[in-house]
């Protein structure tokens, strides 16, 4: 039987800058078609190679130190920063939107990590971080997506239809009750992108972990178990994220006295 391994390539600098060339034809496109974007892809193209590469060095570190409270250290942050990118993706921020997409991200997924950890994968110790960080930030990074595109579209709803929910409210309606379809429509907004990934990977693509694990050697059969795990985590983990964070946010636009308000 061949070993898989034999057929692992290992990337050069010359490779990965090779690749990094194949940006000039992006910005060439967008010269050409005036989409004013060659800033914001040369930001994005040095922020891509500058934050990888640190991280690289960062994990690699970690990795071989293997210290539960330097993985804990890593684990908050990623997690706070998917918040503050939660947050700044909702157009019309108010006070504690910061404060409610910690507790949506923070809360989904660390619960989710943690049963990956503990039941599925029953990693041992835990903190192994060859195990932990990828599996959070992967969660993380959908998650985080899931949680803007509701918190986005629901603080939105709130205030555009306010008239709308005011008179359901003089009509004997509960503010969840007048709030509800609104409620509704941002969750599934939230988890349209993650449903839509599910209906069609496989078949139309094939997904980057998976993808990453066969270019590195990986048996397939073992990739797309992987890939079926972390597809089903991060739905969970969006749902949790996109329920809690409407919720939260429903809590905001009313009073004790049940009234609407909108906060700034």
């Amino acid at each position: 039987m061949t070993n898989t391994h034999e057929l692992q390539i290992l990337l050069s600098y010359w490779d990965v800058a090779l690749a990094s060339s194949l940006i000039v034809l992006v910005l060439v496109i967008s010269w050409r078609l005036r989409l004013n974007l060659t800033s914001t892809l040369l930001m994005a193209a040095a922020r891509t190679i500058i934050q990888l590469s640190f991280i690289g060095l960062i994990l690699a570190w970690i990795f071989a130190r293997k210290q539960w409270y330097e993985v804990l250290v890593i684990l908050t942050i990623m997690t706070l920063i998917a918040a503050i990118a939660a947050k700044n993706r909702v157009k019309r921020a108010y006070k504690g939107l910061l404060t409610d997409t910690f507790i949506a991200v923070s809360t989904s997924a660390i619960l989710v990590t943690g049963l990956a950890i503990g039941l599925i994968l029953q990693v041992q110790p835990w903190y192994t971080p060859q195990f932990v960080i990828p599996i959070l930030g992967l969660i993380l990074g959908n998650s985080l997506t899931a949680i803007s595109l509701t918190s986005n579209q629901l603080v939105n709803d709130m205030h555009e239809q306010s008239a709308r929910i005011e008179m359901m409210l003089s009509l004997s309606a509960t503010p969840f009750e007048a709030v509800h379809a609104s409620i509704r429509a941002a969750i599934v907004n939230g988890m349209t992108p993650t449903l839509n990934s599910m209906l069609v990977v496989g078949i139309v693509s094939l997904p980057g972990m998976m993808t990453g694990q066969i270019l590195a050697g990986a048996d397939p059969t073992q990739a797309v178990r992987y890939q079926i795990v972390t597809m089903f985590l991060i739905c969970v983990s969006s749902t949790l994220g996109c329920t809690l964070s409407a919720l939260l946010i429903y809590r905001r636009f009313f009073n004790r006295h049940q009234q609407l308000i909108l906060p700034s």
